[in-house]
């Protein structure tokens, strides 16, 4: 029986359904945080860290678990947004329309059982026409909104969570596929066009072969690669990377029309924007079917990979009246293929120990090309599902390379054992350090190491997160750095017994660190030296491995060695990092739990480190967006002396830790509660969110007695029927904007508790405050 199951009584009846146990909100707040981890890895730092197929399956049990629990449902809820956050690393561009995500099926039976419901849908519209379907393949790339004036490019932003997006109009300037210029007449005067940014499959296998030859690692797959290539703060960076593009479809616009999306295509193409050539319009369920059975067969034989076929409404007039849910149109959809299995031999099963400490088995395998990519380790997440999937190492496994990104060891091929092969044993200590593993409480599946300051896996770990874009995004300070930072270093040989001395024992000297500190630091490299015989000609490579400066220069016979320009810039950055928003450098600290969401919230309502330092757990569980199982990781994390250490040695370093507070934005919403729902045009979650609190007011993500004021947008669901039932005052869009001018008092009340309904700024349901 689940947490979710025990949620109800031997009746069946809800045990006090308006006030969750404490259980089921911590159930409810560790699933959200696993999606919003996930969809980060995945959007923000184009570096996944579960394949698609566990997304969407962790997904789908968010889902799950809210339509169980409507009233635990917050309005951060990876399930209430469009795509992924948008990266400090760019400025934020708002989108002139929405840009919506797709919804996904997964099976045959699912996608014919959503066609046929959209086709009765359609078919109860006055005067609906024929409903055709535009079939097309689904390309794994980046979504792009370029944004066209009278011919001319004006910017380009990735689709980030819908609303807002990051600029990218330098980068996309270099893809030689767009033109800074439509062609053809009766241009209009502004457009948005959609399409999907990326690197062909043959360019992808050319891009790795030079990208190895010197002595990088190849990326992962086509999207991560050119996800990363938009993404590069230098456009020099990017006009060197083989990008394409291809569009298909149109946000907001002005001074033309169009019938069809087939014909939005061919009038796309007819201004010189690239258009994919694997699109089809379709009569019938069954054609769209076959569509799908024929690109199947043929998904690796394409210019580019693709993960799924989508199928939309191709006339647009119904398009519109069919409309939209908060993340998805109610007109398209996804199907996804099925993961891709091979066969290879499971050569041995190892553990790795991440920044919280948890020990994670992996295997590594036979390299196996799959999906396009070769693959040699998987993760096996803990010792459990070891023991689950019954593998052995020296099995023949079945490998699944799901959602075409990250590999999963599926289990045995038990027809193929000999008798050779054996159990995997879990270590009983760290690996890095030493230290005895044990679970963090009882009863965890996940066993960990307890030496949380200096294991030196642990430590890489937390460095490279504070260095990433979610935190200081410290670019010169990558995972190589980070682990040349942290891991002491055999001197006489890889695998020998005399280790140097790493520069960092645990995270509190990060902004402490001089150059002469690091000139002693080397690591291990590959030299690569080819010899030629000389009688037959005939070359030879030998590789061997030799320790050099990781940090300086090597030194010659006429130059010294000197900290490397990387080195340099990574101090300049280091230095720009002690500025960031408080809100940083709380992610940067790793605190259990404490992602950008919730370091935001910390830092708008309690303004200073030493305010979050001094509040009890009770009033850090108060702040919306934390709660109870944040609060107490708060409170955990200041309890350890050395983590109070890594603050105050910062905080001497130069190291901001007060919010800067905006004197010239009036306290309007002193004492006032307020819930926002739905969607908004002017405002995202955050940006509401933070239009809120530096008001002074306190935005909930609940709806309750004590709430003065719901702002009801675009499908505002439950917490609308239940504000409505408790009498609290509901606003639209433009009653928020005189609510946060105002205050409560433009609404007949003071105090801001039990606010009288206003006329002009009050919705009384999605509809009417749409037309309003």
């Amino acid at each position: 029986m689940t947490k979710t199951q025990q949620a109800t009584d031997a009746s069946g009846q809800d045990l006090n359904p308006d006030e969750p146990s404490e259980a089921l909100r911590e159930e409810y707040a560790e699933l959200s945080d696993r999606v919003r981890e996930a969809r980060t890895a995945y959007y923000v730092n184009d570096q996944p860290t579960i394949s698609d197929a566990e997304y969407d399956e962790l997904y789908r049990k968010l889902e799950e678990f809210e339509a169980l629990n409507p009233h635990l449902v917050a309005n951060d809820s990876p399930t209430q947004e469009v795509g992924g956050e948008v990266s400090a690393a760019f400025a934020p561009v708002k989108h002139l329309e929405k840009m919506y995500s797709l919804e996904d099926v997964f099976s045959t039976d699912e996608l014919t059982a959503w066609l046929t419901r959209a086709e009765a849908q359609i078919a109860n519209l006055p005067g609906a026409p024929k409903v055709q379907w535009l079939s097309e393949v689904k390309i794994d790339g980046l979504a792009v909104n370029l944004l066209y004036r009278n011919g001319d490019l004006v910017r380009a932003a990735t689709r980030g969570d819908g609303t807002t997006g990051e600029d990218i109009t330098h980068n996309v300037a270099t893809i030689k596929d767009i033109p800074q210029k439509l062609t053809g007449e009766n241009l209009p005067q502004e457009v948005e066009i959609r399409g999907e940014v990326f690197i062909s499959s043959k360019d992808f296998r050319t891009l790795n072969e030079h990208i190895v030859e010197e002595g990088r690692a190849p990326f992962a797959n086509p999207r991560n690669a050119a996800a990363g290539s938009l993404r590069q703060k230098d456009p020099q960076v990017t006009a060197r990377r083989p990008l394409s593009m291809f569009v298909h479809g149109i946000g907001a616009a002005q001074g033309f029309d169009l019938e069809s999306q087939s014909e939005a295509y061919d009038v796309l193409k007819s201004w010189g924007l690239p258009v994919s050539p694997y699109s089809k319009v379709l009569d019938s369920i069954d054609q769209v079917l076959t569509f799908i059975e024929e690109f199947g067969t043929q998904r690796h034989d394409l210019l580019h990979e693709i993960d799924g076929i989508v199928i939309k409404v191709n006339d647009r007039r119904t398009q519109f009246r069919l409309g939209y849910t908060s993340r998805v149109p109610r007109w398209a959809v996804a199907y996804k293929y099925p993961p891709e299995e091979v066969n290879t031999k499971l050569l041995d099963i190892r553990v790795n120990v991440g920044r919280t400490g948890r020990v994670t088995p992996y295997g590594v395998m036979e390299p196996v090309k799959v999906a396009g990519s070769t693959v040699e380790m998987a993760t096996l997440h803990n010792q459990d599902v070891v023991k689950a999937k019954g593998v052995l190492i020296g099995d023949t496994v079945v490998l699944r390379k799901a959602g075409d990104v990250i590999p999963e060891i599926v289990g045995p091929v038990l027809a193929l054992r000999d008798g050779s092969e054996r159990e995997f044993v879990m270590p009983t200590h760290c690996p890095n350090c030493g230290t005895e593993l044990r679970p963090a409480k009882e009863g965890d599946v996940d066993i960990r190491c307890p030496n949380a300051e200096s294991c030196p896996a642990q430590l890489m770990e937390r460095v490279s997160h504070a260095a990433g874009r979610g935190a200081f995004d410290i670019e010169a300070l990558g995972d190589e750095a980070a682990k040349a930072l942290t891991q002491p270093v055999p001197l006489d040989a890889p695998d020998g017994t005399e280790f140097s001395e790493p520069p960092l024992r645990n995270e509190a000297r990060l902004f402490d660190l001089t150059a002469a500190d690091l000139e002693h630091i080397q690591i291990w490299r590959e030299a690569k030296r080819t010899t030629t015989d000389k009688e037959t000609g005939e070359k030879t490579q030998k590789v061997t491995l030799q320790l050099v400066p990781y940090f300086w220069t090597k030194a010659t016979k006429t130059k010294p060695s000197v900290p490397s320009k990387t080195t340099e810039q990574m101090f300049e950055e280091l230095e720009k990092a002690k500025s960031k928003e408080l809100w940083r450098v709380l992610v940067a600290l790793s605190i259990r739990h404490v992602g950008p969401t919730a370091a935001r919230s910390l830092a708008t309502a309690f303004r200073s480190m030493q305010a979050i330092r001094d509040a009890d757990e009770e009033t850090l569980a108060g702040t919306d967006g934390v709660g109870p199982v944040i609060a107490q990781a708060v409170k955990e994390f200041f309890s350890e002396d050395w983590r109070r250490n890594v603050v105050d040695t910062w905080a001497a370093a130069g190291v901001r830790m007060e919010e800067e507070i905006d004197e010239s934005t009036p306290r309007t919403l002193e004492g006032v509660t307020v819930v926002v729902t739905g969607s908004l045009e002017n405002y995202s979650r955050d940006s509401a969110k933070e239009a809120i609190l530096v008001r002074g007011g306190k935005a909930s993500g609940s709806v309750s007695k004590k709430t003065d004021f719901l702002v009801a947008g675009e499908n505002a669901g439950s917490k609308l029927d239940k504000a409505e039932s408790l009498g609290v005052p509901v606003l639209d869009e433009a009653g928020f904007e005189q609510l946060l001018t105002e205050g409560p008092s433009a609404f007949g009340d003071d105090d801001g508790d039990n606010a009288a309904e206003h006329d002009a700024g009050t919705a009384e349901n999605p509809t009417e405050m749409q037309e309003s």
